[in-house]
């Protein structure tokens, strides 16, 4: 079957998750293949956490340029980021998008990869496809990933895989594509409202045996620094361990 049948009959969402993204919003967008996307049925959403910088001023811009092809929505206290991406999927729901794309603000996974997960998630008939940055560990530490960040996610990695039966390569990983109609909506509410809604999307698709698969991609780390690791990383063991055996 080939895929120009249904090119129009499958809506797409690309969301763009900020916080204080600032200049790096713009990049975002110039990155993401909008020639390749013109067959398709496509909106971009750019939902910004209550940003107290410059990054509505970028927004505005970008909104002013693409017009129809983007839509904004401003959360006027900070939600977190799980329960940003929980807005986007709830609009997505809401207006019957087959597939949604989470992209990050902050320009760390370049957009450009958005062609390819397309193309694999129709091709595999997957749940969802990530990015990940650990297919070609030295890419990673050639993209910036901190040292301590290199090693927790490998340890991690390992600990999910060894606990789930499972052989990803990157379970720390913000890019997603998916398909939303393997994905139950009721279920998504669940998912933890703070950093740890990645790893419950993956949790949930690995326990109800869906097949999530991963490209190999390339990342770019700024200078900032993040206090949230260990509570991540001890929280992320937590949860992995639990919801094997307490589900």
């Amino acid at each position: 079957k080939s895929y120009h049948i249904s090119y129009n009959s499958m809506k797409i969402l690309l969301f763009i998750v900020t916080y204080k993204a600032s200049y790096r919003i713009k990049k975002v967008i110039q990155e993401i293949p909008l020639q390749y996307l013109k067959k398709y049925n496509y909106k971009i959403l750019i939902s910004d956490d209550s940003s107290n910088d410059n990054t509505l001023k970028y927004i505005k811009n970008i909104k002013r340029k693409y017009k129809n092809k983007v839509i904004v929505n401003l959360n006027l206290k900070n939600l977190g980021y799980g329960a940003n991406i929980k807005k986007c999927l709830s609009y997505a729901y809401k207006n019957n998008y087959s597939y949604a794309a989470m992209i990050h603000g902050d320009n760390q996974y370049s957009s450009k990869y958005i062609k390819q997960m397309l193309k694999l998630i129709f091709k595999q008939k997957c749940s969802a496809v990530t990015g990940s940055r650990m297919k070609s560990k030295m890419n990673a530490l050639k993209g910036g990933m901190p040292i301590y960040k290199f090693i927790g996610n490998i340890f991690l990695t390992k600990l999910f895989n060894f606990i789930h039966q499972t052989s990803f390569t990157d379970c720390h990983t913000g890019y997603w594509f998916y398909d939303l109609r393997k994905i139950k909506k009721k279920q998504i509410k669940y998912f933890d409202n703070g950093f740890l809604f990645d790893l419950d999307m993956r949790l949930n698709l690995v326990n109800n045996k869906q097949k999530i698969l991963e490209i190999p991609i390339i990342t770019r780390y700024g200078n900032e620094r993040s206090s949230i690791h260990f509570n991540y990383a001890f929280n992320f063991f937590c949860r992995t361990i639990f919801k094997k055996f307490f589900n």
